[in-house]
């Protein structure tokens, strides 16, 4: 481990993060009555621009009159290259309540966007007398915020969780799909005659969680495409809680469960993580530093991981509980 340590991200679940447009006032109830860990209540992509004023009073009078329990509740403001973002950030610390946890920052290509969206929401805060800090998550959807997803990362403390925009990243990149996340036909290798298909966001989200998980931050799998094909959701999701990502976008509501499915650590994960912490720690006591485990080998960093399984099962039950 290097002499600095790798910071630890904010202890929350964050398995589904489901969407909504700010325009669509009957699916706030719907949303918060949810079982999705995070609510991202929409004033970007799913808002026309004829429509963003009236969004934008939909989500404050959401914000301050719906009970969204213990779900941590954020807004996607508008991208920096429009007129709205501004007037969002104003009204959304001016004259939403408390209950306002996260603003979401969408296309954020470089570090001094974040810088423009803090001092902003530091001056509001500051003159309005808020006493709660409105933390940030932001979305990379952009061949710039990839190549700075480091000191994306690095950007502010209000920074807690990190997603990547597949469609808006593609399209950033030059990518020839039309496919929002999962498979995409074109990419595979031949063997013989037969197709290997490969997955085409592994190596940026490799570099979102690597950024990440460096500066203490919650590192999410965005949106998949097409809602009627679940197998395809959890394979993607299954791939990104591999690579470390702690959660996926739900776009529709049917993918709340497949998200929570898929980022809850199963029984017999979090009983083989508890007997192998057990093994350890027997070892231990013998002034052993690795012994054996239903024949593999585990040592110290085999804790590690092993704790990462357990500390997450036991959060997800608190938050249940808290909830109840």
């Amino acid at each position: 481990m290097s002499f600095r340590l790798q910071p630890t991200p904010v202890a929350r679940p964050n398995r589904c993060q489901l969407f909504g447009p700010g325009s669509n006032t009957k699916l706030h109830p719907k949303m918060a009555a949810s079982t999705a860990d995070v609510i991202n209540l929409d004033l970007e992509d799913s808002v026309s621009p004829s429509d963003k004023d009236s969004a934008r009073s939909n989500v404050v009078k959401a914000i301050n009159t719906i009970d969204w329990g213990t779900k941590t509740l954020s807004v996607r403001i508008n991208g920096l290259d429009t007129p709205y973002w501004y007037r969002d950030v104003v009204d959304l610390l001016e004259q939403a309540g408390d209950r306002l946890d996260q603003i979401m920052i969408p296309k954020v290509g470089c570090a001094a966007d974040i810088y423009a969206v803090d001092a902003l929401v530091t001056a509001i805060e500051i003159a309005k007398g808020r006493t709660k800090r409105i933390s940030f998550e932001v979305i990379i959807e952009s061949a710039a915020g990839l190549a700075h997803v480091e000191e994306i990362a690095a950007s502010s403390p209000r920074l807690q969780a990190m997603s990547l925009g597949a469609a808006d990243f593609a399209a950033s990149m030059g990518m020839q799909t039309t496919g929002i996340g999962g498979t995409q036909e074109n990419y595979y290798m031949l063997h013989g005659k037969t197709r290997h298909y490969s997955d085409p966001w592994h190596w940026a989200q490799t570099a979102i969680v690597a950024a990440c998980r460096t500066h203490g931050i919650l590192p999410v799998d965005g949106p998949f495409g097409n809602f009627s094909d679940d197998e395809g959701y959890r394979a993607q999701a299954r791939r990104s809680a591999t690579l470390g990502m702690v959660g996926k976008w739900a776009i529709h509501p049917k993918q709340i469960a497949l998200a929570n499915e898929v980022f809850t650590p199963s029984i017999e994960a979090v009983a083989e993580a508890r007997e192998i912490i057990t093994a350890m720690e027997d070892a231990k006591a013998r002034g052993e530093g690795a012994t054996t485990y239903k024949g593999r080998l585990i040592d110290i960093a085999s804790i590690k991981q092993a704790e990462v399984i357990v500390k997450l099962s036991e959060m997800i039950t608190v938050k249940f509980i808290s909830s109840i």
